[in-house]
């Protein structure tokens, strides 16, 4: 428990330093989340279509670096990979781009401090601006975050969407609360691939047009 306890308190530690505001460019920018390399158990969970472990690694690394490039920033929104911090940097090493880690359910087990160094940043959940859209980044969805007007977004991962608006059971009575500025860019919503800020703004922009 006190080796959880730290694992913790760093991530806190490391978030605080952080800058509230991060404006950037969108043009080279991707999201992602619920990768869950290594971890067995999601195959089944979530219905992957996938024949075993391997194959669903090797397609999500080769579905990465399809589209994102050497220089080019990835906000992962959690549950990175299952294990410790040789399984994490076996497939750090092998992905594309600067990734910053918005830490996920699962990362609270299985991140270790010797891996922040890793990461652009590391935090609990973040604030961006991109293309002067602002953004609130978490691993959950929120019910309410303090955008009345429908001009601030939420991305998040965690419910597993599956492309068609349904989630994994317990969420299906909760996902249709949300709001359309709201979006799952984890893997089984995505083609398991990285979706571009360009993407979401289409998806964003087509469902607040059809509110």
């Amino acid at each position: 428990m006190k080796e959880r306890q730290d694992t913790i308190g760093l991530h806190l530690m490391h978030a605080e330093k952080l800058k509230p505001r991060n404006t950037l460019s969108g043009k080279r920018v991707f999201f992602t989340s619920d990768t869950h390399f290594d971890h067995t158990s999601i195959l089944r969970h979530c219905n992957r279509p996938f024949g075993d472990i391997e194959e669903m690694n090797q397609a999500l690394i080769e579905n990465w670096n399809r589209v994102v490039g050497k220089n080019d920033l990835v906000f992962h929104l959690g549950d990175f990979a299952f294990g410790g911090a040789e399984v994490w940097n076996r497939f750090l090493d092998q992905l594309n781009g600067r990734i910053v880690l918005v830490v996920g359910n699962h990362d609270i087990y299985h991140l270790r401090a010797e891996m922040l160094e890793r990461f652009e940043q590391v935090a609990f959940e973040l604030y961006v601006v991109i293309d002067n859209q602002p953004i609130f980044l978490n691993h959950h969805p929120f019910l309410s975050y303090g955008d009345s007007h429908g001009t601030v977004w939420q991305l998040f991962g965690h419910v597993h969407t599956r492309g068609n608006g349904e989630g994994k059971e317990k969420d299906k009575q909760r996902l249709p609360l949300l709001m359309a500025t709201q979006y799952d860019v984890g893997v089984d919503n995505n083609d398991y691939t990285p979706i571009s800020f360009e993407r979401v703004k289409e998806i964003i922009n087509a469902r607040q047009r059809d509110d």
